[in-house]
């Protein structure tokens, strides 16, 4: 077994600034050349133990960002414009993308279309239901007000 400090996040492994112990093979031939490891020393550990403050003291102020954001995101429907027939039915559906664009149209910040998740395909105008997850533990739950665009 071979230690290392993940220099980015590898799935199922950990993410970066993390201390694992992987095969000497999977280290040598795979984490190692592409860059996403590097061998574990001591004075590595302090530079490990320096991310995991930064990354702590980070995590603790973006917490609280995410907390504001939300209460933003709940307080009212957000208004999201798609093209649709005369019936009510969408040419198309309405996509994350189409919910990220309309949230900072709206001026309520900025989220990633790769946090929102849509239970079922929206595909009528009116009210529906979304969450995006903004930070670990902070999930904000959007009423979507689709309405026909002109």
């Amino acid at each position: 077994m071979a230690k290392v400090i993940l220099t980015h996040e590898v799935s199922g492994l950990g993410r970066a600034g993390d201390v694992v112990d992987v095969r000497e093979g999977y280290a040598r031939n795979y984490l190692l050349p592409q860059g996403y490891a590097m061998a574990w020393t001591k004075g590595g550990q302090k530079q490990v133990d320096q991310i995991r403050q930064s990354r702590e003291a980070k995590a603790m102020a973006s917490q609280e960002e995410a907390a504001n954001l939300r209460d933003k995101l709940e307080a009212g429907p957000i208004r999201v414009p798609a093209k649709s027939g005369k019936e009510g039915k969408l040419f198309g559906s309405v996509t994350r993308a189409d919910i990220e664009k309309a949230v900072a149209d709206q001026g309520l910040g900025a989220i990633d279309h790769r946090t929102i998740d849509i239970p079922h395909a929206i595909k009528r105008v009116g009210e529906h239901k979304a969450t995006v997850s903004l930070a670990d533990g902070v999930v904000a739950a959007l009423t979507l007000s689709v309405v026909a665009e002109k």
